[in-house]
């Protein structure tokens, strides 16, 4: 019996494993376009969703569907440019005030290059807010052989729990890393100028899958 080859998609926002004989059409989310970084801001260039976070930022999913593929996208150079309210504090001053409160980015916690970064006004009343009116969430019983997407970074993989194991996942316990236009990893200290080659450092460290990192 001929083995079964599992291959790496190399897609942008993808990284799941598949088999030619497993792939339909549709089976893969991804971005088609690189990403933006600019004034601390991570931005997809394709579908234009942002966020100030980078672990929120890989966390947004991929904008395009199709096929697995083993072949690595090119990606076109993309250039951020200034928007009109950093150059002219006023204007920007007089938009926060008017629609701060109905901007769809800051309402769900994005950093929002139009209104700015107000963390000592926004983040701790939003937080307060939510811990006193809403419980926390209760942890999801899965079943010991539901597939299930590992979410550490650098993993991806399907596996399902009567698998799982201490040495099971590859991944980067982070954080990431992004300073004068080089993109690594804190925890195995390696740097890269392309976000494609960062996407591809391989993980440092061994532990559980995680289908649910944040509970």
């Amino acid at each position: 019996m001929a083995e079964v080859v599992k291959l790496r998609c190399q897609r942008i926002g993808c990284n799941a494993t598949f088999t030619e004989d497993d792939n339909p059409e549709g089976s893969c989310q991804y971005h088609d376009s690189g990403p933006i970084f600019h004034d601390g801001m991570k931005e997809w260039s394709c579908c234009k969703k942002r966020s100030h976070d980078f672990t929120l930022f890989l966390e947004i999913p991929g904008c395009k569907t199709g096929k697995h593929t083993t072949e690595k996208p090119v990606l076109a150079k993309v250039s951020a440019t200034p928007k009109n309210p950093v150059a002219s504090p006023i204007v920007a001053s007089t938009t926060s005030s008017s629609s701060k409160e109905t901007c769809p980015r800051c309402k769900q916690g994005f950093f929002c290059s139009d209104h700015g970064s107000q963390p000592k006004e926004v983040a701790p009343t939003k937080d307060k807010a939510d811990i006193s009116t809403y419980p926390a969430p209760a942890k999801k019983i899965v079943d010991i052989n539901e597939p299930q997407t590992c979410k550490n970074k650098g993993c991806g993989k399907i596996f399902k729990e009567k698998d799982n194991h201490e040495t099971a996942c590859s991944y980067h316990p982070g954080p990431a890393v992004f300073h004068d236009r080089m993109r690594g990893w804190k925890c195995c200290d390696i740097h890269v100028k392309e976000f494609d080659e960062f996407m591809a450092i391989p993980p440092c460290s061994k532990g559980w899958h995680n289908a649910d990192p944040t509970s």
